[in-house]
């Protein structure tokens, strides 16, 4: 799913870099073609720099220097990922119309598409499915006879585009795109498991620091994404206060040992799972198809304690899935090594690197 607020739309890349900005964790990956396939050359986790509202040019660079050197990369197309603070994802039904100039009519139309005015923001598209076979949300859409089709449109501020860009061109890469992380996940899976994502109805569950997303998907269409200001920090942080224990060693309970601690974890839990239900129930009431399972990413899937918890809550089949399956994997030994254990955590950044390739 090409969806990029910032695109270089210069010729195919061999290379890519990309860079999911996290909260707390920045990871970063450095993916290669070769032949059909993609190989994964090198990864990166860093711990995010600590700011309390902006992050300047000058910051950023720093950081993204120190992300370049962790990736021995320099001089590459980069791909950076914003999250769900900086830019917006939503649906929307439009005019038939040339992708340009759908950008073109959002930016001058984005209180009648989009219901606030967004004076200063750049847009992408993805057209999906016509909006008449979209489900039963989109019916009067088809007023008046003129044809629609369904949009998922991205926006961000033009100010914070230029930001990234100056920085990465600052920190010695070339930016080549800026892609919204909810899209991360859905890309990455197309290409692990591309006979799931084109012929099932599946939901995918990226468990964040600060938020998790929810993305539904229809034979291979993105028809509901939702965030849900519920992340691994508020269980790994209420664990810690619970039980008096500093938030590293809570972190390590979460992942290892959950179930010893489970009159404490569950009900840190339960919301999430209560929330993630919502929006299911809400897919399957307006368009009348079950969802068949739920795949889990981020780093607290790791703790299968977790799964088994949003399995119960959400009454469907809950488990995690590997996003690096289908690359040849070329990483230093001792990355090599590791790259099971961390995979999770690398769902976004993978995703980025392949929407950009």
């Amino acid at each position: 799913m090409a969806l990029s607020i910032f695109e270089s739309r210069r010729k195919k890349r061999d290379q890519m870099v990309a860079i999911d900005l996290g909260s707390r964790i920045t990871k970063a990956v450095h993916l290669q073609r070769r032949g059909n396939g993609f190989a994964l050359l090198r990864y990166a986790m860093l711990d995010a720099p600590l700011f309390e509202k902006v992050l300047s040019v000058e910051m950023l660079t720093e950081h993204l220097q120190s992300v370049s050197q962790a990736l021995e990369a320099k001089n590459l197309p980069t791909a950076l990922t914003l999250g769900v603070n900086d830019i917006l994802v939503r649906h929307v039904d439009m005019p038939m119309m040339p992708q340009d100039d759908m950008r073109a009519v959002l930016k001058l139309n984005s209180k009648i598409y989009l219901q606030q005015d967004l004076t200063g923001y750049v847009f992408d598209c993805h057209s999906s499915l016509p909006a008449k076979n979209a489900g039963k949300s989109n019916e009067p859409a088809q007023q008046g006879g003129q044809a629609k089709q369904k949009v998922l449109v991205a926006g961000a501020k033009k100010q914070v585009v230029d930001d990234l860009s100056a920085a990465t061109k600052n920190a010695g890469l070339i930016p080549d795109h800026i892609v919204p992380s909810v899209i991360g996940p859905v890309n990455a899976f197309e290409k692990a498991l591309p006979e799931v994502f084109a012929k099932e109805v599946i939901a995918l569950v990226d468990i964040g620091f600060k938020a998790s997303s929810i993305s539904i998907l229809h034979e291979g269409d993105l028809v509901l994404n939702r965030v849900v200001a519920i992340g691994g920090d508020r269980l790994t942080g209420g664990l810690a206060e619970n039980m008096n224990i500093s938030y590293a060693e809570a972190e390590g309970i979460k992942i290892g040992m959950a179930h010893e601690v489970q009159n404490v974890l569950d009900p840190l839990i339960v919301p999430l799972g209560r929330e993630l239900r919502a929006s299911i129930d809400f897919f399957e009431h307006r368009h009348d198809r079950p969802i068949a399972q739920v795949f889990v990413s981020g780093g607290s899937a790791r703790s299968e304690f977790v799964l088994q918890t949003l399995q119960r809550e959400l009454q469907l089949e809950c488990k995690t899935w590997n996003p690096a399956t289908t690359l040849e994997l070329a990483l230093p030994p001792q990355q090599a090594a590791e790259i099971e254990h961390v995979t999770p955590d690398l769902t976004v950044a993978i995703g980025a690197a392949l929407t950009a390739l």
